[in-house]
């Protein structure tokens, strides 16, 4: 095996294993309100989700188009520079799940991958323009659009079904999640595994395996939807308890609003093409929940917390991202990425082996939020 290829398999490998995190990270966006409301029980809403992430992966390609060859001049861009763009994603993913703040794997990798390239060919291989138009701005506009629209679905549900009672109008929108549910697992497959098919076809072009105009291959887009579907039923209990425990406290009229609103925005950004953030988008339907039922309380403090992440991952990507690329560059070549491969898996195993002091499970995600994302042992059910 020469130096080209083995570089080229622990790129791809590293890719997946984003991909991996990106499934088990954001599984709560799609599941976390279901979940909290009893609507499906924890397993069944993570096999659900799985499955339906592994349809979408296959639904459209223009957000694996976007990544490959929208964001970074793929000319200039060296398996090295994919490679190191991926890890500052991945640890940024890492890093938000153990602490349970739900942020985007979008901006994570992007923002890696923007790093690595500044560091190694330049600003000028930076698409500036394409960023600002199709990452900052969706950015922006995304949960501000997902709040307003959840706010007003919220406040029609109640509005329409006020006269129903309570406990056949709660009966009748858990019926109602599990579809809403699953709306937002297929746009979320349609959206997110396609970001590290882009990658991935990037790393190819840059290998010169395919030409730049070749288009995703199918064991790419394949790989991909099996490993974000086996993420996905992995489950990330730590974010899904701060989606669905730790905003407000939802209720099934309000989850159907917020999993409906989600869905109806991510299949839009899909459509054009944008690699929205799921996360941003579905947690502010999930604010906009809370908003839109009369005396629900929404905690703000947290949410805070949640935009300071939001804020900080580009930058914070793009760091470990250029880090990296510098580590990798100075061991050189094959050995050079190997090395720093293997120190990435080292770091990931220890975060992983900390969680586990203080884990949340499918057991416990549902127990009172009390301001901890670790629930007290006495009340969990």
């Amino acid at each position: 095996m020469d130096a080209n290829t083995l570089l080229l398999g622990v790129v791809v490998v590293t890719a997946l294993g984003f991909d991996f995190t990106n499934g088990f990270h954001d599984t709560a966006n799609a599941m976390a309100t279901s979940i909290a409301t009893g609507a499906l029980r924890p397993r069944v809403a993570v096999a659900l989700s799985a499955v339906l992430n592994f349809v979408g992966a296959f639904l459209s390609l223009k957000v694996a188009s976007t990544i490959a060859t929208g964001i970074v001049d793929s000319g200039a861009i060296t398996l090295t520079v994919v490679f190191a763009g991926l890890v500052g994603g991945l640890a940024w993913n890492l890093l938000t799940w153990y602490f349970g703040i739900p942020s985007s794997s979008s901006h994570a990798l992007i923002g890696g991958v923007v790093g690595a390239t500044v560091l190694a060919a330049g600003a000028s291989a930076v698409k500036g323009q394409a960023i600002v138009s199709k990452v900052l701005v969706p950015a922006v506009l995304a949960p501000i659009f997902a709040i307003g629209v959840a706010t007003i679905g919220t406040y029609l549900v109640y509005r329409i079904t006020r006269g129903v009672p309570d406990r056949m109008r709660a009966q009748g929108f858990r019926v109602g999640q599990i579809g809403s549910a699953s709306l937002v697992s297929l746009a979320h497959g349609t959206n997110d595994a396609q970001k590290t098919m882009g990658v991935i076809t990037l790393a190819l072009v840059a290998n010169h395996t395919i030409g730049g105009d070749a288009g995703t291959p199918f064991w790419v887009i394949l790989a991909c939807a099996v490993t974000i579907a086996l993420g996905t039923y992995i489950g990330g209990w730590r974010v899904i308890r701060t989606l669905g425990k730790g905003l407000t406290e939802i209720e099934t009229p309000q989850g159907f609003a917020a999993e409906g609103s989600s869905a109806a925005v991510i299949f839009a950004a899909s459509h054009f093409g944008l690699p929205l953030s799921t996360t941003h988008v579905c947690s502010g339907s999930i604010i906009g929940a809370g908003v839109g039922k009369r005396l629900a309380e929404v905690r703000w403090g947290l949410a805070g917390r949640m935009v300071t992440a939001w804020l900080l991952t580009l930058p914070a990507a793009a760091l470990v991202g250029a880090i990296t690329w510098k580590g990798a560059d100075l061991i050189g070549g094959a050995g050079g990425v190997t090395a720093v491969f293997a120190l990435a898996a080292v770091l990931a195993l220890g975060l992983f082996l900390a969680a586990r002091r203080e884990p949340v499970t499918h057991a416990n995600v549902n127990a009172d939020w009390t301001g901890k994302l670790v629930p007290a042992k006495e009340s969990v059910a």
